[in-house]
Protein backbone atom coordinates (compact mmCIF):
# COMPACT_ATOMS: atom_id res chain seq x y z
CA UNK A 1 0.00 0.00 0.00
CA UNK A 2 1.46 3.45 -0.84
CA UNK A 3 0.17 6.46 0.93
CA UNK A 4 1.45 9.30 -1.76
CA UNK A 5 -0.83 7.44 -4.23
CA UNK A 6 -4.03 7.15 -1.53
CA UNK A 7 -3.47 10.72 -1.03
CA UNK A 8 -4.02 11.51 -4.67
CA UNK A 9 -7.15 9.93 -5.24
CA UNK A 10 -8.90 11.55 -1.88
CA UNK A 11 -7.44 14.61 -3.73
CA UNK A 12 -9.29 14.18 -6.97
CA UNK A 13 -12.19 13.26 -5.08
CA UNK A 14 -12.38 16.24 -2.75
CA UNK A 15 -11.85 18.21 -6.10
CA UNK A 16 -14.76 16.16 -7.81
CA UNK A 17 -16.92 16.78 -4.78
CA UNK A 18 -16.46 20.40 -4.50
CA UNK A 19 -17.24 20.73 -8.49
CA UNK A 20 -20.38 19.19 -7.66
CA UNK A 21 -21.20 21.56 -4.98
CA UNK A 22 -19.97 24.54 -5.97
CA UNK A 23 -22.21 24.46 -9.17
CA UNK A 24 -24.78 23.25 -7.12
CA UNK A 25 -25.42 26.77 -5.14
CA UNK A 26 -23.50 29.23 -7.61
CA UNK A 27 -24.24 27.46 -11.48
CA UNK A 28 -27.98 28.34 -11.62
CA UNK A 29 -27.80 31.97 -9.57
CA UNK A 30 -24.84 32.81 -12.14
CA UNK A 31 -26.63 31.33 -15.53
CA UNK A 32 -29.69 33.41 -14.56
CA UNK A 33 -28.04 36.93 -13.71
CA UNK A 34 -25.98 36.53 -16.87
CA UNK A 35 -29.05 35.82 -19.30
CA UNK A 36 -30.52 38.86 -17.60
CA UNK A 37 -27.51 41.02 -18.10
CA UNK A 38 -27.35 40.11 -21.41
CA UNK A 39 -31.09 39.95 -22.45
CA UNK A 40 -31.06 43.89 -20.62
CA UNK A 41 -34.05 42.86 -18.40
CA UNK A 42 -34.76 46.10 -16.93
CA UNK A 43 -35.87 47.47 -13.50
CA UNK A 44 -32.17 47.00 -11.55
CA UNK A 45 -31.51 50.10 -9.83
CA UNK A 46 -28.83 51.79 -7.17
CA UNK A 47 -26.39 49.16 -5.43
CA UNK A 48 -28.50 45.90 -6.28
CA UNK A 49 -27.33 46.27 -9.40
CA UNK A 50 -23.84 47.46 -9.22
CA UNK A 51 -23.37 43.74 -7.00
CA UNK A 52 -25.09 41.78 -9.25
CA UNK A 53 -22.73 43.41 -12.07
CA UNK A 54 -19.67 42.60 -9.98
CA UNK A 55 -20.82 38.74 -9.62
CA UNK A 56 -21.52 38.49 -13.26
CA UNK A 57 -18.10 39.99 -14.19
CA UNK A 58 -16.70 37.89 -11.24
CA UNK A 59 -18.23 34.58 -12.87
CA UNK A 60 -16.69 35.05 -16.38
CA UNK A 61 -13.16 36.39 -14.93
CA UNK A 62 -13.27 33.27 -13.23
CA UNK A 63 -13.98 31.22 -15.93
CA UNK A 64 -11.57 32.66 -18.28
CA UNK A 65 -8.78 32.15 -15.90
CA UNK A 66 -10.05 28.50 -15.15
CA UNK A 67 -9.99 28.07 -19.04
CA UNK A 68 -6.24 29.10 -19.01
CA UNK A 69 -5.13 26.88 -16.20
CA UNK A 70 -7.00 23.99 -18.23
CA UNK A 71 -4.87 24.60 -20.80
CA UNK A 72 -1.44 22.57 -22.41
CA UNK A 73 1.46 24.68 -21.48
CA UNK A 74 -0.05 27.15 -19.33
CA UNK A 75 1.78 28.95 -16.73
CA UNK A 76 0.27 27.65 -13.31
CA UNK A 77 2.00 30.01 -11.22
CA UNK A 78 1.16 33.26 -13.18
CA UNK A 79 -2.60 32.26 -13.31
CA UNK A 80 -2.51 31.41 -9.28
CA UNK A 81 -1.80 34.73 -9.26
CA UNK A 82 -4.06 35.97 -11.23
CA UNK A 83 -6.89 33.77 -8.92
CA UNK A 84 -5.36 35.94 -5.87
CA UNK A 85 -6.08 39.28 -7.72
CA UNK A 86 -9.63 37.91 -8.54
CA UNK A 87 -9.78 37.66 -4.94
CA UNK A 88 -9.22 41.05 -4.00
CA UNK A 89 -11.68 42.59 -6.49
CA UNK A 90 -14.75 39.78 -6.60
CA UNK A 91 -17.79 39.63 -3.73
CA UNK A 92 -17.93 37.15 -1.16
CA UNK A 93 -18.45 33.50 -2.79
CA UNK A 94 -16.30 34.27 -5.39
CA UNK A 95 -13.57 35.84 -3.42
CA UNK A 96 -13.64 31.86 -1.70
CA UNK A 97 -13.25 29.96 -4.78
CA UNK A 98 -10.94 31.95 -6.43
CA UNK A 99 -8.74 31.99 -3.24
CA UNK A 100 -9.11 27.50 -3.23
CA UNK A 101 -8.63 27.57 -6.66
CA UNK A 102 -5.22 29.61 -6.54
CA UNK A 103 -3.95 27.43 -3.74
CA UNK A 104 -4.69 24.38 -5.53
CA UNK A 105 -2.31 25.65 -8.46
CA UNK A 106 -0.06 26.90 -5.84
CA UNK A 107 0.31 23.15 -4.21
CA UNK A 108 0.73 21.57 -8.01
CA UNK A 109 3.66 23.96 -8.75
CA UNK A 110 5.37 23.22 -5.07
CA UNK A 111 4.82 26.37 -3.43
CA UNK A 112 3.21 24.56 -0.48
CA UNK A 113 3.57 27.38 2.20
CA UNK A 114 1.84 29.30 0.09
CA UNK A 115 -1.32 27.20 -0.77
CA UNK A 116 -1.63 26.36 2.75
CA UNK A 117 -1.22 29.96 3.77
CA UNK A 118 -4.49 30.16 1.52
CA UNK A 119 -6.03 26.87 2.78
CA UNK A 120 -6.04 28.60 5.82
CA UNK A 121 -7.38 31.63 5.08
CA UNK A 122 -10.26 30.45 3.68
CA UNK A 123 -10.85 27.86 6.75
CA UNK A 124 -10.69 31.02 8.96
CA UNK A 125 -12.97 33.52 6.72
CA UNK A 126 -15.84 33.74 8.94
CA UNK A 127 -18.37 35.48 5.64
CA UNK A 128 -17.34 32.36 3.87
CA UNK A 129 -20.01 29.59 3.25
CA UNK A 130 -19.08 26.77 6.09
CA UNK A 131 -19.11 24.31 2.92
CA UNK A 132 -15.66 26.11 1.23
CA UNK A 133 -14.71 27.02 4.74
CA UNK A 134 -14.67 22.52 5.41
CA UNK A 135 -13.37 21.97 2.47
CA UNK A 136 -10.39 23.84 3.10
CA UNK A 137 -9.64 22.32 6.19
CA UNK A 138 -10.02 19.07 4.92
CA UNK A 139 -7.34 20.36 1.80
CA UNK A 140 -5.04 21.58 4.43
CA UNK A 141 -5.02 18.69 6.04
CA UNK A 142 -4.52 16.31 3.32
CA UNK A 143 -1.83 18.89 1.74
CA UNK A 144 -0.15 18.56 5.42
CA UNK A 145 -0.03 14.64 5.77
CA UNK A 146 3.83 15.36 5.69
CA UNK A 147 4.83 18.26 7.65
CA UNK A 148 2.33 18.65 10.31
CA UNK A 149 2.37 16.69 13.64
CA UNK A 150 -0.19 14.11 14.09
CA UNK A 151 -1.99 15.57 16.77
CA UNK A 152 -2.54 18.81 14.75
CA UNK A 153 -3.51 16.91 11.73
CA UNK A 154 -6.49 15.20 13.84
CA UNK A 155 -7.60 18.21 15.81
CA UNK A 156 -8.00 19.77 12.81
CA UNK A 157 -9.99 16.98 10.89
CA UNK A 158 -11.83 16.00 14.08
CA UNK A 159 -15.26 18.72 13.90
CA UNK A 160 -15.61 17.80 9.96
CA UNK A 161 -16.43 13.94 10.75
CA UNK A 162 -19.66 13.98 12.77
CA UNK A 163 -22.42 12.53 10.82
CA UNK A 164 -24.48 15.26 9.11
CA UNK A 165 -21.71 17.83 8.04
CA UNK A 166 -21.42 17.81 4.76
CA UNK A 167 -17.91 16.72 4.20
CA UNK A 168 -17.97 13.73 6.81
CA UNK A 169 -17.16 10.66 4.77
CA UNK A 170 -13.81 12.39 3.32
CA UNK A 171 -12.68 13.65 6.96
CA UNK A 172 -13.37 10.30 8.81
CA UNK A 173 -11.35 8.50 5.66
CA UNK A 174 -8.79 11.44 6.16
CA UNK A 175 -8.92 10.95 9.86
CA UNK A 176 -8.35 7.64 9.41
CA UNK A 177 -5.20 7.90 7.43
CA UNK A 178 -3.76 10.33 10.19
CA UNK A 179 -4.34 7.48 12.62
CA UNK A 180 -2.63 4.74 9.93
CA UNK A 181 0.13 7.44 9.16
CA UNK A 182 0.94 8.28 13.08
CA UNK A 183 1.60 4.01 13.72
CA UNK A 184 -1.87 3.61 15.19
CA UNK A 185 -3.07 0.27 12.77
CA UNK A 186 -5.67 -0.68 14.57
CA UNK A 187 -7.69 2.14 15.19
CA UNK A 188 -7.06 2.97 11.12
CA UNK A 189 -8.34 -0.08 10.43
CA UNK A 190 -11.95 -0.22 12.49
CA UNK A 191 -12.18 3.38 11.02
CA UNK A 192 -11.73 2.50 7.24
CA UNK A 193 -14.12 -0.78 7.96
CA UNK A 194 -16.48 1.22 9.42
CA UNK A 195 -16.41 3.83 6.77
CA UNK A 196 -16.32 0.81 4.22
CA UNK A 197 -19.36 -0.36 5.48
CA UNK A 198 -21.37 2.88 5.44
CA UNK A 199 -23.81 3.07 2.59
CA UNK A 200 -24.39 6.78 3.09
CA UNK A 201 -21.19 7.68 2.02
CA UNK A 202 -19.89 7.90 -1.65
CA UNK A 203 -18.93 4.86 -3.46
CA UNK A 204 -15.10 5.82 -4.22
CA UNK A 205 -14.91 6.44 -0.95
CA UNK A 206 -16.28 3.23 0.38
CA UNK A 207 -14.41 1.47 -1.75
CA UNK A 208 -11.02 2.88 -1.07
CA UNK A 209 -11.35 2.72 2.52
CA UNK A 210 -12.07 -1.24 2.44
CA UNK A 211 -8.81 -1.74 -0.08
CA UNK A 212 -6.99 0.32 2.43
CA UNK A 213 -8.26 -1.52 5.34
CA UNK A 214 -7.51 -5.13 3.75
CA UNK A 215 -3.67 -4.05 3.22
CA UNK A 216 -3.23 -3.38 7.24
CA UNK A 217 -2.12 -6.32 9.12
CA UNK A 218 -3.53 -7.09 12.12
Amino acid sequence: MHLPDIFDEVEEDLRAERARQMWQRFGTPVAVLLVLVVAGVGGWQGWQWHQNRERAAASVAFMADHRAAEAEGADLPAIAGRFEGLAASSPAGYRTIALLRAAALKAETGEMPAALALYDRVANDGEADPIYREFATLMWVLRSMDTAEPSVLAARIAPLTRPGQPWSASARELSALVALKSGQRDEARRALEALAADVTAPRSIRDRAGRIASGIAG
